[in-house]
């Protein structure tokens, strides 16, 4: 057990806890005996759950958190004042060591300042960026920043790309990724300050392979393997993702069911666009790393259900074992 990949659990969070967060604890140490989870949250209210199910009880641990950090509240303030909150006891597993990484559906403000004030930033790194890895018509690309950063500087830019690259190859596998600025036109005088700012900077960085602008239609088509932009921005194409891809969804289910031919090419069609379908789930991918502190820090949907926790705590495995954090280190230059 001693090469086992520690991953704490914030049991108490999301929408749907603790129902879902224990069932998708559950089945990611039944797929893969790697990884320990410690779920993080009320012990009664965990025991309860876990007797629907069959486990190996030497990769679960339950740490006992009394409090629970609600959506509506001040981040700052509920950091502060809920020290027995299972989020800020399952940052604080992270901090000392006791956990390689953090799992979280609970608030995103919340998550975002504990994050950094808690388990603290790789030094040199001067902005977190929320990276989540979106299905495309080829695969997948990495989308940074989606949230933690509204107001980024040129500089923060230039850090995401890096640390984004070093994310897609190590991680996900894909070599050399292609590296791109997310813009309203592919010419490079288009943009606003910032990405007009950034975009020489980003293209006369040796270490990533940058190939210019892209626009926000290029996304899904797999124009480039990391995106990169501020929060706002990115918050709004991901989102704008989602919902697309909810509505197509719906429509698609809902124009097989209009007649019997219909139906009837439906079953025949079934297999294989379920198949293609889920390729676009974003459940299907985890939740989204902050990039750039001491430990592994994913935000999963408040919305989550159990097949998201697991693939979030399956995605912790690749970040540990391929050291991520120290190739970071190795990467960020500190500038005077």
């Amino acid at each position: 057990m001693t090469d086992m990949v520690n991953v704490a659990l914030d049991v108490m969070g999301g929408d749907n806890a603790p129902l879902e967060t224990v069932k998708g604890a559950v089945e990611a140490i039944n797929e893969d005996k790697r990884v320990k989870v410690f779920l993080v949250g009320r012990e009664p209210v965990i025991r309860e759950e876990l007797k629907k199910y069959t486990y190996n009880s030497e990769q679960l641990e339950i740490i006992h958190a009394e409090e629970v950090i609600e959506t509506g509240e001040p981040p700052v303030m509920a950091i502060r004042r809920k020290k027995d909150s299972s989020m800020v006891k399952a940052f604080n597993l992270v901090k000392e060591g006791t956990c390689d990484a953090m799992v979280s559906a609970g608030s995103t403000g919340a998550v975002l300042v504990g994050g950094q004030v808690i388990i603290g930033r790789i030094k040199g790194v001067e902005r977190p960026p929320l990276a989540p890895v979106i299905p495309n018509i080829n695969g997948v690309s990495l989308l940074l920043d989606c949230g933690a950063n509204v107001d980024a500087r040129p500089a923060h830019l230039l850090q995401f790309a890096k640390m984004g690259s070093i994310y897609m190859e190590s991680v996900i596998g894909i070599k050399n990724p292609r590296v791109a600025l997310l813009n309203i036109g592919a010419e490079e005088e288009k943009g606003n300050a910032l990405t007009k700012e950034v975009y020489p900077l980003l293209k006369s960085c040796p270490e990533i392979n940058f190939v210019g602008n892209i626009e926000a239609r290029d996304v899904p088509m797999g124009a480039a393997d990391v995106i990169v932009c501020e929060a706002f921005a990115g918050n709004v194409v991901l989102k704008m993702l989602e919902g697309v891809s909810a509505a197509l969804i719906q429509k698609i289910k809902a124009g097989m069911m209009i007649n019997l031919r219909s139906k009837i090419g439906a079953l025949l069609v079934k297999p294989a666009l379920k198949k293609t379908l889920k390729g676009f789930s974003t459940e299907e991918y985890g939740g989204a790393p902050l990039l750039g502190l001491n430990g592994l820090l994913v935000k999963t949907h408040g919305s989550s259900k159990a097949i998201e926790i697991r693939h979030s705590i399956l995605q912790c495995i690749a970040f540990k074992e391929q050291n991520i954090n120290e190739k970071i280190r190795e990467q960020i230059v500190l500038e005077d």
